[in-house]
């Protein structure tokens, strides 16, 4: 199969995905430095400052330096992890399109499909399993239309019993199906 081109495929399910997994980087950093500020808070920093000594809670001393830590690591690390999650949800997103185009395919009858996707993305299983459930119904509808092939060709002969018959295995044939 080709290179997609597209790696925004279903872009309310893609940018909420890397929203939640940046929400969670920034909430993360966030933590870090309450985690930091609060343990620091009882110690003191004794610091010059323009020739100046001065006496401050090493909370107090390191909390510009811990928002400057934050927002360059938020940058950095979100820009990662919105690269990192695009690649992800591209490889989940492309599949879910492939799986509704061929339920759309089947609902207007068309089981000529099958239900092939790349081999790097995601849900390969279900792929598979979509798959062999198009062929087991293709393969019951060809039962019918062999049977019904039967009966027409019963009709045209006229046997009564031998339309009966063939009738009957058409009959069977499509109790196969629950509706």
């Amino acid at each position: 199969m080709e290179k997609r081109k597209n790696y925004f495929i279903d872009k309310d399910f893609q940018a909420g995905f890397i929203l939640k997994f940046c929400s969670l980087v920034v909430v993360t950093g966030g933590f870090v430095i309450a985690v930091l500020y609060l343990l620091t808070g009882k110690a003191t920093t004794v610091s010059i400052v323009n020739s100046r000594v001065v006496v401050q809670t090493t909370a107090d001393f390191i909390f510009p330096l811990l928002i400057q830590t934050l927002v360059v690591s938020t940058i950095v690390v979100g820009l990662a992890t919105v690269i990192a999650t695009l690649f992800i949800s591209h490889r989940i997103a492309g599949p879910v399109y492939r799986f509704k185009k061929v339920l759309a395919s089947l609902g207007e009858g068309d089981f000529s499909l099958g239900c092939k996707i790349r081999p790097t993305d995601s849900l390969q299983d279900v792929a598979a399993a979509f798959t062999a459930m198009i062929e087991k119904v293709r393969k019951n509808f060809e039962l019918v239309d062999r049977d019904l092939a039967e009966l027409k060709k019963k009709a045209d002969v006229g046997d009564l019993n031998e339309i009966k018959k063939s009738v009957s295995e058409v009959d069977k044939a499509l109790r196969r199906f629950k509706f």
